[in-house]
């Protein structure tokens, strides 16, 4: 398979944060909701990402790598890929980010979306008579609990909003447009520039 140019037909899995072990592993950050098809997958590419200090050789194009093994470990994932066999070598990958094409990304089950496709969608609150513009959605917050928060940049500013199923009314990836019924003053109550 050739390799996609446009960095839109990426799907990135784990950015590279440094060696780990003394036979070319490395330690990375997981950014997929599923690190468990890790296992299904031998065929990976680096790509160079923001704060990359790899050489120019590895950073010019994607370059495909085999994984060889592969395991969770201390909220990360340690990769060991084919051909990296000394510390030296993995220092070369440190900032690289570790991707798929998106042709290649898991299967979702139905009503399922991929939290990192709502990024450049509008989302609009519907709870009122009329609907609301709340802002574009800028990423997705994973680490803060439970529920995923929406960051989303507005006319009041940044504002965190749970990515709920109980507020969700619809999403139109094509429209580029995500429905929520928000509850009454939750838009105000988390908009970054509001003074007390």
């Amino acid at each position: 398979m050739t390799a996609p140019e446009d960095a839109e037909n990426w799907v990135w899995l784990a950015r590279i944060r440094h060696p780990q072990g003394r036979k070319g592993e490395v330690i990375a950050q997981i950014l997929t909701d599923f690190p468990e098809k890790f296992t299904d997958r031998k065929r990976l590419w680096l790509l160079a990402g923001a704060g990359a200090s790899a050489s120019p050789a590895t950073t010019s194009a994607p370059r495909e790598v085999e994984l060889a093994a592969h395991w969770l470990h201390k909220g990360g994932i340690v990769l060991h890929f084919a051909g990296v066999d000394s510390i030296s070598a993995a220092e070369t990958l440190k900032g690289l980010i570790v991707a798929v094409p998106r042709s290649e990304r898991a299967a979702l089950a139905e009503n399922e979306v991929y939290t990192g496709d709502l990024i450049g969608c509008a989302l609009v609150n519907i709870a009122g008579a009329e609907p609301v513009a709340v802002g574009e959605i800028e990423s997705v917050d994973r680490t803060a609990g439970p529920v995923a928060l929406l960051v989303v940049r507005g006319a009041a500013g940044e504002v965190l909003i749970p990515f709920a199923k109980s507020y969700l009314r619809s999403i139109d990836l094509k429209a580029k447009r995500v429905e929520m019924a928000l509850p009454e003053g939750l838009v105000e109550l988390n908009a970054s520039g509001k003074t007390q």
